[in-house]
């Protein structure tokens, strides 16, 4: 059976689009791009940002304008790359507190998912779940029997609800289905010194904070939540290994642009990114923050955000967090 004029005209229109969006993304950038920051100047995400934006610029001939617009935890900044023209020139420097955002508030001004399109994944940073050296826990099972035998009397501590020591405290504790106290603090130098006394069993820290405390003998080292072993620590098994394959806690950023940006244009950045990704000047400044390089394709990276987004909606049923408005 042959096909009717209006489905060959539907044809038609179809590849004039591609056409068209293969011309635009040959001919972008024409012009600076700005990339907007939802947090004050000078965060580690902005180094971040810097670190892969400055040598991309490089490699497409247009500068990135990276201007911060902070306000309600993020979101002021996140809701005004949502409702941007989608034309290549507007993009967001998205980070894990975008989507932890969804349990943190009642509402919000965008829907991730529906309003943005996940570019390109610059890296993550992980975290080690560190114990008390007078506990005597050495391995993480050590740990989840004596939380079980001691059902609220295990204490973890975090710098407050939403803070990635928190999430990530959370997030482990309701998989290994673990009854356990909460202690906050307001200084994660507090918290530590409190964890080296053992008057708190554990704590999720950040990799580059944790291996100074390991080799002091301030905290003990039970499993890192990267996806494999670190270099560093090769006798450290993953969390994973440990028998809890949980999305862990990543302290992550990258790019997303507003949900209608081009295809082409959005594959031709991420491959510029992932090129950038792979430069030894660029790791190497980028694991001096402690991130880890992860190069993903657009759908990956697209895939990954809505992973992370369910694992936090889950997260906030089950540990029972309410928005703060």
């Amino acid at each position: 059976m042959g096909l009717g004029r209006r489905t060959w005209a539907a044809f038609a229109v179809i590849a004039v689009l591609v056409a068209s969006s293969a011309v635009f993304a040959d001919e972008w950038p024409a012009r600076t791009i700005l990339v907007v920051s939802p947090f004050a100047a000078g965060t580690t995400n902005d180094i971040v940002a810097h670190t892969v934006l400055d040598p991309a610029a490089a490699q497409i001939g247009q500068p990135f304008r990276i201007e911060n617009r902070p306000g309600d935890g993020g979101s002021v900044g996140v809701a005004s790359v949502a409702k941007a023209m989608p034309d290549g020139y507007t993009f967001l420097l998205a980070t894990s507190a975008m989507t932890a955002a969804v349990i943190l508030h009642k509402s919000l001004p965008y829907d991730v998912v529906r309003d943005l399109r996940p570019v390109a994944m610059f890296g993550g940073q992980p975290s080690m779940l560190m114990a008390a050296p007078e506990k005597g826990y050495t391995t993480v099972a050590d740990l989840v029997t004596a939380a079980k035998a001691n059902p609220g009397k295990i204490k973890f501590g975090s710098v407050g609800t939403g803070s990635a020591s928190y999430l990530a405290g959370e997030r482990f504790s309701q998989l290994a289905g673990l009854d356990v106290a909460r202690v906050t603090y307001s200084e994660p130098t507090e918290m530590l010194a409190d964890l080296a006394a053992g008057r708190i069993d554990f704590y999720f820290v950040p990799v580059t904070a944790a291996l100074p405390l390991i080799v002091q003998g301030k905290a003990v080292p039970l499993a890192v939540s990267t996806r494999s072993r670190l270099q560093s620590l090769p006798g450290l098994p993953t969390l994973t290994e440990a028998g809890y394959p949980l999305p862990v806690y990543l302290t992550w950023c990258g790019l997303a642009a507003p949900a209608n940006t081009p295809p082409a244009i959005v594959n031709k950045l991420n491959t510029v990114i992932n090129k950038v990704l792979e430069l030894s000047a660029v790791r190497t400044k980028l694991l001096r923050t402690s991130y880890l390089p992860e190069p993903m394709t657009a759908e990956q990276f697209a895939n990954f955000v809505a992973e992370d987004l369910a694992a936090m909606v889950r997260l906030g049923k089950e540990a029972h967090i309410e928005p703060a408005d």
